[in-house]
Protein backbone atom coordinates (compact mmCIF):
# COMPACT_ATOMS: atom_id res chain seq x y z
CA UNK A 1 0.00 0.00 0.00
CA UNK A 2 1.52 3.31 -1.08
CA UNK A 3 1.24 6.03 1.56
CA UNK A 4 -0.18 9.40 0.68
CA UNK A 5 1.98 12.53 0.60
CA UNK A 6 3.19 13.82 3.95
CA UNK A 7 0.54 16.00 5.53
CA UNK A 8 1.34 19.30 7.19
CA UNK A 9 -0.25 21.35 9.93
CA UNK A 10 0.58 24.62 11.64
CA UNK A 11 3.32 23.01 13.73
CA UNK A 12 5.03 21.25 10.83
CA UNK A 13 4.63 17.84 9.15
CA UNK A 14 2.40 15.25 10.77
CA UNK A 15 4.19 12.40 12.49
CA UNK A 16 3.95 9.19 10.47
CA UNK A 17 1.25 6.76 11.54
CA UNK A 18 2.28 3.92 13.82
CA UNK A 19 2.55 0.69 11.82
CA UNK A 20 -0.40 -1.61 12.45
CA UNK A 21 -0.98 -4.99 10.84
CA UNK A 22 -3.32 -7.92 10.99
CA UNK A 23 -6.85 -8.41 12.25
CA UNK A 24 -8.63 -6.73 15.13
CA UNK A 25 -11.89 -6.44 17.02
CA UNK A 26 -13.86 -3.65 18.58
CA UNK A 27 -13.13 -3.52 22.32
CA UNK A 28 -16.37 -4.18 24.24
CA UNK A 29 -16.82 -4.20 28.05
CA UNK A 30 -18.29 -7.71 28.18
CA UNK A 31 -15.00 -9.06 26.78
CA UNK A 32 -12.61 -7.30 29.19
CA UNK A 33 -12.13 -10.32 31.45
CA UNK A 34 -11.72 -12.83 28.61
CA UNK A 35 -9.14 -10.62 26.92
CA UNK A 36 -7.06 -10.26 30.08
CA UNK A 37 -7.35 -13.90 31.10
CA UNK A 38 -6.95 -15.68 27.75
CA UNK A 39 -4.83 -13.34 25.59
CA UNK A 40 -6.83 -14.24 22.44
CA UNK A 41 -5.35 -14.30 18.96
CA UNK A 42 -6.29 -10.73 18.11
CA UNK A 43 -3.71 -8.37 16.64
CA UNK A 44 -5.22 -5.07 17.86
CA UNK A 45 -8.36 -3.47 19.25
CA UNK A 46 -10.49 -0.57 18.08
CA UNK A 47 -11.63 1.63 20.99
CA UNK A 48 -14.80 3.73 20.90
CA UNK A 49 -13.37 7.10 21.86
CA UNK A 50 -16.44 8.49 23.60
CA UNK A 51 -16.56 5.54 26.02
CA UNK A 52 -13.26 6.59 27.59
CA UNK A 53 -13.45 10.38 27.65
CA UNK A 54 -13.74 10.34 31.42
CA UNK A 55 -11.33 11.55 34.13
CA UNK A 56 -10.88 8.12 35.71
CA UNK A 57 -12.66 5.00 36.90
CA UNK A 58 -12.81 1.34 35.99
CA UNK A 59 -13.19 1.75 32.18
CA UNK A 60 -9.93 3.68 31.92
CA UNK A 61 -8.17 1.31 34.31
CA UNK A 62 -9.12 -1.70 32.17
CA UNK A 63 -8.31 0.16 28.98
CA UNK A 64 -4.81 0.79 30.31
CA UNK A 65 -4.37 -2.88 31.23
CA UNK A 66 -5.45 -4.09 27.80
CA UNK A 67 -3.35 -1.42 26.09
CA UNK A 68 -0.28 -2.90 27.81
CA UNK A 69 -0.90 -6.08 25.82
CA UNK A 70 -2.37 -4.94 22.49
CA UNK A 71 -2.01 -2.06 20.01
CA UNK A 72 -5.10 0.13 19.65
CA UNK A 73 -6.82 2.59 17.36
CA UNK A 74 -9.42 5.18 18.37
CA UNK A 75 -12.79 5.36 16.61
CA UNK A 76 -15.31 8.11 17.29
CA UNK A 77 -18.95 8.84 16.48
CA UNK A 78 -19.31 12.48 17.54
CA UNK A 79 -16.94 14.52 15.39
CA UNK A 80 -19.76 15.59 13.03
CA UNK A 81 -17.19 16.66 10.47
CA UNK A 82 -19.93 17.27 7.91
CA UNK A 83 -22.09 19.34 10.22
CA UNK A 84 -22.85 23.06 10.08
CA UNK A 85 -22.30 23.73 13.79
CA UNK A 86 -18.79 24.88 14.76
CA UNK A 87 -16.38 22.08 15.56
CA UNK A 88 -16.61 21.12 19.23
CA UNK A 89 -13.25 22.19 20.62
CA UNK A 90 -14.02 20.70 24.02
CA UNK A 91 -14.59 17.32 22.39
CA UNK A 92 -11.37 17.66 20.40
CA UNK A 93 -9.41 18.49 23.56
CA UNK A 94 -10.76 15.36 25.25
CA UNK A 95 -9.96 13.28 22.18
CA UNK A 96 -6.43 14.62 22.04
CA UNK A 97 -5.91 13.84 25.73
CA UNK A 98 -7.21 10.29 25.25
CA UNK A 99 -4.88 9.83 22.28
CA UNK A 100 -1.94 10.97 24.41
CA UNK A 101 -2.89 8.29 26.93
CA UNK A 102 -3.60 5.42 24.51
CA UNK A 103 -1.03 6.29 21.82
CA UNK A 104 -3.26 4.84 19.07
CA UNK A 105 -1.95 3.91 15.66
CA UNK A 106 -4.53 6.36 14.32
CA UNK A 107 -7.82 8.13 15.03
CA UNK A 108 -10.94 7.70 12.92
CA UNK A 109 -14.50 8.97 12.74
CA UNK A 110 -17.28 9.07 10.13
CA UNK A 111 -17.97 11.11 7.02
CA UNK A 112 -21.32 12.40 8.22
CA UNK A 113 -23.13 14.95 10.35
CA UNK A 114 -24.64 14.03 13.70
CA UNK A 115 -26.66 17.05 14.80
CA UNK A 116 -27.72 20.63 14.28
CA UNK A 117 -28.20 23.73 16.46
CA UNK A 118 -26.25 22.13 19.28
CA UNK A 119 -28.37 18.97 19.41
CA UNK A 120 -26.81 15.55 18.92
CA UNK A 121 -29.20 13.31 16.99
CA UNK A 122 -27.12 10.21 17.83
CA UNK A 123 -27.14 9.05 14.23
CA UNK A 124 -24.59 9.08 11.41
CA UNK A 125 -26.34 11.11 8.73
CA UNK A 126 -25.15 11.25 5.10
CA UNK A 127 -24.04 14.32 3.20
CA UNK A 128 -25.02 15.76 -0.15
CA UNK A 129 -22.15 15.02 -2.52
CA UNK A 130 -21.62 18.47 -3.96
CA UNK A 131 -18.64 20.75 -4.54
CA UNK A 132 -19.88 23.06 -1.81
CA UNK A 133 -20.10 20.20 0.70
CA UNK A 134 -16.67 18.99 -0.37
CA UNK A 135 -15.06 22.37 0.33
CA UNK A 136 -16.91 22.61 3.66
CA UNK A 137 -15.88 19.15 4.86
CA UNK A 138 -12.30 19.45 3.62
CA UNK A 139 -11.88 22.71 5.52
CA UNK A 140 -13.18 21.10 8.72
CA UNK A 141 -11.05 17.97 8.30
CA UNK A 142 -7.96 20.12 7.90
CA UNK A 143 -8.90 22.01 11.06
CA UNK A 144 -9.32 18.76 13.02
CA UNK A 145 -5.99 17.43 11.76
CA UNK A 146 -4.27 20.70 12.65
CA UNK A 147 -5.71 20.52 16.17
CA UNK A 148 -4.77 16.87 16.71
CA UNK A 149 -1.43 17.17 14.95
CA UNK A 150 -2.09 14.02 12.95
CA UNK A 151 -3.86 12.77 9.86
CA UNK A 152 -7.24 11.15 10.58
CA UNK A 153 -9.27 8.42 8.90
CA UNK A 154 -12.86 8.94 7.79
CA UNK A 155 -15.33 6.08 7.40
CA UNK A 156 -18.06 5.76 4.77
CA UNK A 157 -21.44 5.40 6.47
CA UNK A 158 -24.41 3.25 5.49
CA UNK A 159 -27.31 5.36 4.23
CA UNK A 160 -31.02 5.10 3.59
CA UNK A 161 -31.73 8.43 1.86
CA UNK A 162 -29.96 10.41 -0.86
CA UNK A 163 -29.97 14.09 -1.81
CA UNK A 164 -31.29 15.34 -5.13
CA UNK A 165 -28.55 17.98 -5.03
CA UNK A 166 -25.73 15.41 -5.15
CA UNK A 167 -23.53 15.99 -8.19
CA UNK A 168 -21.04 13.18 -7.68
CA UNK A 169 -20.95 9.63 -6.38
CA UNK A 170 -20.09 8.82 -2.79
CA UNK A 171 -16.85 7.18 -3.85
CA UNK A 172 -15.98 10.17 -6.04
CA UNK A 173 -16.60 12.45 -3.06
CA UNK A 174 -14.36 10.32 -0.83
CA UNK A 175 -11.55 10.33 -3.38
CA UNK A 176 -11.80 14.10 -3.81
CA UNK A 177 -11.88 14.64 -0.04
CA UNK A 178 -8.67 12.65 0.40
CA UNK A 179 -6.99 14.94 -2.12
CA UNK A 180 -8.41 18.17 -0.73
CA UNK A 181 -7.97 17.48 2.99
CA UNK A 182 -5.06 15.01 2.88
CA UNK A 183 -6.93 12.56 5.08
CA UNK A 184 -7.15 8.77 4.85
CA UNK A 185 -10.00 6.27 4.75
CA UNK A 186 -11.52 3.65 6.99
CA UNK A 187 -13.37 1.60 4.38
CA UNK A 188 -16.45 -0.15 5.78
CA UNK A 189 -17.16 -3.00 3.37
CA UNK A 190 -20.48 -3.84 5.00
CA UNK A 191 -21.61 -0.22 4.66
CA UNK A 192 -20.76 -0.31 0.96
CA UNK A 193 -22.88 -3.45 0.58
CA UNK A 194 -25.79 -1.96 2.55
CA UNK A 195 -25.80 1.35 0.68
CA UNK A 196 -25.34 -0.35 -2.70
CA UNK A 197 -28.51 -2.37 -2.09
CA UNK A 198 -30.45 0.59 -0.72
CA UNK A 199 -29.49 2.96 -3.54
CA UNK A 200 -28.99 0.56 -6.43
CA UNK A 201 -25.33 1.17 -7.29
CA UNK A 202 -22.59 -1.36 -8.08
CA UNK A 203 -20.36 -2.04 -5.04
CA UNK A 204 -17.49 -3.08 -7.32
CA UNK A 205 -17.62 0.30 -9.06
CA UNK A 206 -17.43 1.85 -5.58
CA UNK A 207 -14.26 -0.11 -4.76
CA UNK A 208 -12.73 0.80 -8.10
CA UNK A 209 -13.27 4.49 -7.36
CA UNK A 210 -11.41 4.47 -4.04
CA UNK A 211 -7.72 5.55 -4.08
CA UNK A 212 -5.80 2.48 -2.83
CA UNK A 213 -3.06 4.45 -1.10
CA UNK A 214 -5.60 6.08 1.21
CA UNK A 215 -7.24 2.94 2.64
CA UNK A 216 -5.69 2.36 6.08
CA UNK A 217 -8.34 0.19 7.75
CA UNK A 218 -11.32 -2.00 6.84
CA UNK A 219 -14.50 -2.68 8.82
CA UNK A 220 -16.67 -5.79 8.52
CA UNK A 221 -20.04 -6.20 10.22
CA UNK A 222 -23.51 -7.70 10.03
CA UNK A 223 -26.84 -6.11 9.15
CA UNK A 224 -30.59 -6.67 9.02
CA UNK A 225 -32.14 -7.39 5.62
CA UNK A 226 -35.73 -6.11 5.69
CA UNK A 227 -36.74 -7.06 2.15
CA UNK A 228 -36.59 -3.79 0.24
CA UNK A 229 -34.17 -2.16 2.70
CA UNK A 230 -31.01 -3.18 4.55
CA UNK A 231 -30.33 -1.62 7.95
CA UNK A 232 -26.80 -1.54 9.31
CA UNK A 233 -27.21 -3.03 12.80
CA UNK A 234 -23.81 -4.51 13.77
CA UNK A 235 -25.70 -7.24 15.64
CA UNK A 236 -25.17 -10.28 13.43
CA UNK A 237 -22.49 -12.28 11.65
CA UNK A 238 -20.91 -11.09 8.43
CA UNK A 239 -22.87 -12.61 5.53
CA UNK A 240 -21.41 -14.37 2.51
CA UNK A 241 -21.92 -11.52 -0.02
CA UNK A 242 -20.04 -9.17 2.31
CA UNK A 243 -17.23 -11.70 2.66
CA UNK A 244 -17.03 -11.84 -1.16
CA UNK A 245 -16.93 -8.06 -1.33
CA UNK A 246 -14.15 -8.10 1.26
CA UNK A 247 -12.15 -10.43 -0.99
CA UNK A 248 -12.58 -7.91 -3.82
CA UNK A 249 -11.34 -5.16 -1.49
CA UNK A 250 -8.27 -7.23 -0.60
CA UNK A 251 -7.52 -7.68 -4.31
CA UNK A 252 -7.54 -3.92 -4.78
CA UNK A 253 -6.04 -2.62 -1.53
CA UNK A 254 -3.87 -5.46 -0.26
CA UNK A 255 -3.57 -6.63 3.34
CA UNK A 256 -5.13 -3.60 5.04
CA UNK A 257 -5.71 -3.92 8.82
CA UNK A 258 -9.21 -5.41 9.10
CA UNK A 259 -11.63 -5.76 11.98
CA UNK A 260 -15.12 -7.00 12.81
CA UNK A 261 -17.57 -4.65 14.54
CA UNK A 262 -20.20 -6.05 16.87
CA UNK A 263 -22.29 -3.57 18.88
CA UNK A 264 -25.39 -5.54 19.89
CA UNK A 265 -26.29 -9.16 20.59
CA UNK A 266 -22.60 -9.51 21.36
CA UNK A 267 -21.49 -13.15 21.46
CA UNK A 268 -18.67 -14.64 23.55
CA UNK A 269 -15.23 -13.45 22.55
CA UNK A 270 -14.24 -16.88 21.22
CA UNK A 271 -17.07 -16.70 18.66
CA UNK A 272 -15.83 -13.40 17.32
CA UNK A 273 -12.27 -14.67 17.17
CA UNK A 274 -13.47 -17.56 15.01
CA UNK A 275 -15.28 -15.12 12.73
CA UNK A 276 -12.16 -12.98 12.56
CA UNK A 277 -10.22 -16.08 11.48
CA UNK A 278 -12.52 -16.19 8.44
CA UNK A 279 -11.19 -12.76 7.45
CA UNK A 280 -7.64 -14.05 7.85
CA UNK A 281 -8.43 -17.05 5.64
CA UNK A 282 -10.04 -14.93 2.92
CA UNK A 283 -7.14 -12.50 2.87
CA UNK A 284 -4.59 -15.33 2.71
CA UNK A 285 -6.48 -17.04 -0.11
CA UNK A 286 -6.96 -13.81 -2.06
CA UNK A 287 -3.53 -12.26 -1.94
CA UNK A 288 -1.68 -14.96 -3.92
CA UNK A 289 -4.13 -14.46 -6.79
CA UNK A 290 -3.52 -10.71 -6.57
CA UNK A 291 0.23 -11.25 -6.77
CA UNK A 292 -0.11 -13.59 -9.73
Amino acid sequence: MTPGPPARYAGGPFAPMTPLNGFGLGLRPRHYRAILETRPRIDWFEVLSENYMVPGGRPLHLLDRIRERYPMVLHGVSLSVGGSDPLDRGYLRQLKALAARVQPAWISDHLCWTGVAGRNLHDLLPLPYTEEALRHVARRVRAVQDFLGRRILLENVSSYVAYRASAMTEWGFLAALCREADCDLLLDVNNIYVSAFNHGFDPIEYLDGIPPGRVRQIHLAGHDHCGDLIIDTHDAKVIEPVWRLYAEAVRRFGLVPTMIERDDRIPPLANLVRELDRAREIAAATLPRKAA
